[in-house]
């Protein structure tokens, strides 16, 4: 059986994910930072539907958590075939000018070097270069990339743009090892990253901006991940999927 880490997988498009990559012959490593009751729930749940899943803590902005994090998702589940970037923060809403040191350090450190770290371990298990037998990459990216943030976070959109980028190049770097690397750019998606940020409104508030005239749900964004990771998105690479709902 393959399988497959998704970081940040203790609730949102991550477990979205999660359960359903379990339910479709997936063993699923479900990683979380600090929310073991939830990340262990969602294991729980796959396993429940007679799928494989563990749940594993590790701060994916540390190297050496990464590791361990790869190290017993092979140990407990087999070789790892896939990997899901999710975990990711916003921090407070706020202008570019009252930003400090610490909300951009962890901001890009949680969601650029993090996905450094995963995508490398990653790279080092499935490139037919260490002897792999290839595999896929999937970066949650965001709208907020090309979108920008303004006057509510900058510093999350500009390290979403760093996922864009590396992506593209990570996808080219790796093409002809077995590995395919892309992302999915969801839009204006109902999780509980607006509350985290200060904005419990924000959902029904931009709803209007949004031509489908409603905000996305994580099952349909953990569709079209669960697609980039499948033998159907065998030719797809370097991609960056906007789920949107045309914003």
């Amino acid at each position: 059986m393959k399988s497959l880490i998704v970081t940040g997988a203790s609730r949102g498009i991550g477990a979205a994910v999660a359960q359903l990559a379990g339910a479709s012959g997936w063993a699923v490593c479900v990683n979380h930072r600090d929310s073991k009751a939830e990340a262990d729930a969602v294991a729980m749940a796959i396993r429940t539907a007679g799928g494989e899943a563990i749940s594993i803590q590790a701060d994916t902005a540390v190297e050496r958590d990464v590791e361990q994090l790869f190290l017993a998702t092979e140990s407990e589940l087999g070789p790892v075939a896939g990997l899901v970037n999710n975990a990711g923060i916003v921090g407070r809403a706020c202008r570019l000018d009252e930003t400090d040191p610490e909300l951009l350090q962890r901001v890009f450190g949680v969601n650029v070097t993090g996905y450094f770290l995963c995508a490398r371990q990653a790279v080092r298990r499935m490139s037919n270069r260490y002897g792999g037998t290839g595999g896929a990459i999937v970066n949650v990216a965001s709208a907020a990339s090309y979108l920008g943030g303004g006057g509510e976070w900058i510093h999350y959109a500009a390290s979403k743009g760093a996922v864009d980028t590396m992506t593209v190049g990570l996808a080219r770097e790796v093409a002809r090892e077995g590995i395919r690397v892309n992302a999915v750019s969801p839009g204006l998606i109902e999780t509980g990253l607006h509350a985290e940020a200060g904005m419990p409104d924000r959902i029904e508030r931009l709803s209007p901006l949004v031509p489908m005239g409603r905000g996305g749900s994580p099952n349909e964004v953990a569709e079209t991940i669960f697609w980039l990771l499948s033998p159907n998105a065998s030719y797809v690479t370097g991609a960056i999927v906007p789920v949107t709902g045309g914003r």
